[in-house]
């Protein structure tokens, strides 16, 4: 079947496989039964001598009448085999959904069934439940009970529903710093929370070193094997802080690059000069590996070396969800992946998202009658020239590197006259805020739509601040507003009359345990494109006599990769 064809077919219906888990939203419970009375959950423990919920548990995808919950069964989450040292025989798994926090009235149960062959992992699809509203759940196998998480569901299609709390974040290295934004993320309670990518890195230890060397060691090899990718993902998903955030509230997931392997785009690896005839095979691996660890629904099981990821979220009147994959679907970069003046950048023919998710994304805006259309994607989508000359020296792993692409789609929405456009974004391991504009030479021209980029929760080590209005990629490019080197992540409120963004950093991750607090707001009002600071706290005084950023060290921060 060609690429064409079979990217088709996931997009217009089920994947194949989806009996693989079994939903069980048909049974309700009695609200008086005891969790642990199910036989078959019983017989299955007495082979499991200790508790098998030790990467937490999860929630996502949320509609107006439910969302998918997940877990995952690992007695020895970082067994090399990846199977988390697990019988190699199924598993059902009892789990239930309550109406109250204490989990004293039930509302929703079922039994599902955890197999060796998807890594002993449990995913849920609830539906017929109340819409705009809190819900908490657990799964049981036995006598063993997993943590308690906090899903809800979004409003009703035709009602706005309340302000929403949602907070965004990306790249997760582990050897490079405590997930203590997780943490802090938690505690701020948000009612939705997208993960934009890099939530994992493949590198095996001591590959990929901050100064002053990493704070934490990746177990095993570099992950090119289901069981590598397995044994990975456990690493993280062990982590207390990351747990807490799952737990938190549900999420939206899309990948980047490091999932797979860094800068890689659709069938071709970051070095196609090196060959690598078994790279296919590390991608089929890494989307199942994928799908295994993440609160998907069956429409994104991958099928060999294809996983249906891009797709829509609506919360009621008040918000659309477009997420994106900006690597599947992608022609290689033009010129490399670092920054270079590039040609082929501007090749109307090249595309980041291919032409299917295009087409789709388009005739989604054209439909959307949503307050804010966001669009959840990994990469830098503003303009960003680091050179002051005639020339542009644009990063190539970035919407720059596919000027076109970005042109089409952002014609799209205003064409299709989007009542508010808001980008959302990681990658690069700094916060920043810009405009978005149709002509990026034209600095006087209109703005058309907003962007927010989120710094990583940890790679790149504790960072720095500094004034953002001394960084020279803001003198470059007038449309690009705020810059900050601080580890964190970002928490907004939307609400029918604006989006209040706050961009909450944490000054140490190399150490645990830091306080979180706000470095900058930016607000884009209804109907306003563009950002607007509302507030910036004062730069720490004992940071002052920190040398500024020049372009050569932005770029090197965010290309200083092995």
């Amino acid at each position: 079947m060609s690429k064409l064809n079979r990217r088709h077919f996931l997009v217009t219906g089920l994947a194949a496989g989806a009996a693989v888990t079994i939903p069980a939203t048909a049974a309700l419970a009695d609200p008086g039964a005891d969790p642990g009375t199910d036989p078959a959950v019983e017989a299955a423990s007495r082979e499991l001598r200790t508790d098998p919920f030790t990467l937490g548990v999860a929630s996502g995808d949320p509609d107006h009448e439910g969302f998918v919950l997940w877990t995952r069964l690992a007695q020895e989450p970082l067994a090399e085999d990846g199977f988390g040292g697990m019988p190699q025989r199924p598993f059902p798994v009892q789990w239930q959904v309550y109406a109250d926090e204490r989990c004293r009235r039930v509302v929703r149960s079922g039994v599902s069934v955890a197999t060796p062959e998807w890594g002993h992992s449990v995913h849920v699809e609830v539906d017929r439940l109340s819409s705009d509203r809190e819900y908490w759940y657990r799964f049981r196998v036995g006598k063993y009970v997993s943590p308690v998480g906090r899903a809800r569901t979004a409003p009703h299609p035709l009602s706005y529903g309340s302000s929403l709390a949602m907070a965004f974040v990306s790249c997760a290295q582990y050897e490079h710093g405590y997930f203590t934004s997780y943490r802090r993320l938690a505690e701020d309670n948000p009612d939705l929370v997208l993960h934009l990518g890099d939530y994992q890195y493949e590198y095996t230890k001591d590959t990929y070193t901050i100064p002053g060397g990493n704070v934490r060691d990746h177990e095993g090899p570099e992950t090119e094997t289901l069981a590598n990718y397995r044994q990975r993902h456990a690493q993280y998903k062990a982590d207390p802080d990351l747990q807490a955030a799952h737990a938190a509230a549900p999420w939206l997931v899309v990948w980047d690059d490091h999932e797979v392997d860094n800068n890689w785009a659709d069938e071709i690896p970051e070095k196609p000069e090196v060959p690598q005839p078994n790279f296919l095979a590390r991608r089929e691996a890494a989307f199942r590996a994928y799908y295994e660890n993440m609160p998907l629904r069956r429409t994104s099981i991958p099928r060999g070396i294809d996983m249906q990821l891009y797709r829509r979220i609506r919360w009621g009147r008040m918000a659309m969800f477009h997420m994106l994959d900006t690597r599947q679907y992608r022609d290689d970069q033009g010129c490399g992946d670092g920054y270079r003046d590039c040609p082929a950048a501007v090749d109307p023919a090249r595309s980041i998202t291919g032409n299917e998710q295009e087409s789709w994304l388009l005739d989604g805006f054209h439909h959307s009658r949503a307050q804010w259309d966001i669009i959840g994607q990994q990469v830098f989508f503003a303009q960003r020239d680091n050179n002051a000359g005639p020339a542009k020296i644009t990063s190539q792993d970035a919407w720059d590197g596919y000027v076109a692409s970005r042109q089409r789609i952002t014609q799209g929405w205003v064409d299709a006259k989007v009542r508010n456009a808001v980008v959302l974004t990681g990658d690069v391991h700094a916060h920043w805020a810009s405009d978005l504009k149709l002509d990026y030479d034209d600095p006087t021209g209109p703005s058309v739509g907003s962007e927010l980029v989120a710094t990583s929760i940890s790679t790149g080590g504790d960072g720095a601040d500094s004034d953002p209005s001394t960084h020279p990629f803001l003198a470059i490019n007038p449309h690009l507003k705020f810059y900050n080197n601080q580890r964190g992540y970002v928490l907004t409120k939307i609400e029918r009359d604006q989006l209040t963004a706050d961009f909450r950093v944490v000054p140490k991750v190399q150490t645990p345990g830091a306080e979180v607090y706000t470095r900058a707001t930016f607000v884009v009002e209804d109907r306003v494109p563009g950002v607007q600071q509302t507030y910036l706290r004062p730069l720490d005084p004992t940071l002052r006599a920190q040398q500024q950023l020049t372009v050569e060290e932005t770029v090197r921060l965010e290309t200083e990769r092995p």
